[in-house]
């Protein structure tokens, strides 16, 4: 499925993500890193802007049945962060939303009202039935998005990512049915 861009609102764009996005991406994780590393597994190995064109470039080059969309955030035309799908089960109708920010742009609604256009695209573009987000226990941030979206606390995934510090996090496992979407 390709959708380009998604008008979220006057402020907040999401647009497919793009070879283009690389150095904005690459040096919002390196100007950040000791902010992002503390959730995000993968600046720690994002030394290199190559590291961020391979993630893109791996992103563009699946095979269809198994793209996913992946978007940037930009907020004023400003990169913010990424949004997208992952680990899609056309099958089961199920996929997963990872997102991560930038730290100047937290707490101004901006992936909760990008998730809500993402749930619309799952919903009712591509027909699926479960969204599942998975959020560090203790990352309290993250863990308020599916909240206040009305996703249900169904437990914790124990040890269920191996952090950059070698030390695996438990993970709330949220959930959200087609039927309970609003």
């Amino acid at each position: 499925m390709e959708i380009s861009e998604i008008k979220v609102n006057e402020h907040i764009t999401l647009r497919q993500i793009a070879r283009s996005d690389a150095a904005d991406i690459f040096y919002t994780i390196k100007s950040q890193r000791s902010y992002l590393i503390t959730w995000l597994p993968f600046v720690a190995w994002t030394s290199k802007i190559s590291d961020t064109e391979a993630f893109i470039d791996h992103v563009q080059n699946t095979t269809e049945d198994k793209a996913e969309p992946v978007f940037v955030i930009r907020f004023d035309d400003e990169f913010a962060g990424i949004i997208g799908f992952k680990d899609t089960d056309r099958i089961n109708k199920k996929t997963e939303i990872g997102y991560w920010l930038s730290e100047s742009f937290q707490k101004k609604g901006i992936i909760t009202l990008s998730l809500k256009e993402l749930l619309k695209l799952a919903f009712e573009k591509m027909k699926i039935n479960r969204v599942q987000i998975r959020c560090a226990v203790g990352n309290t941030a993250s863990s308020k998005i599916p909240r206040r979206l009305g996703f249900k606390l169904e437990g914790i995934e124990r040890e269920g990512e191996l952090l950059s510090n070698g030390k695996f996090a438990n993970l709330e496992v949220y959930s959200l049915l087609n039927a309970e979407f609003k």
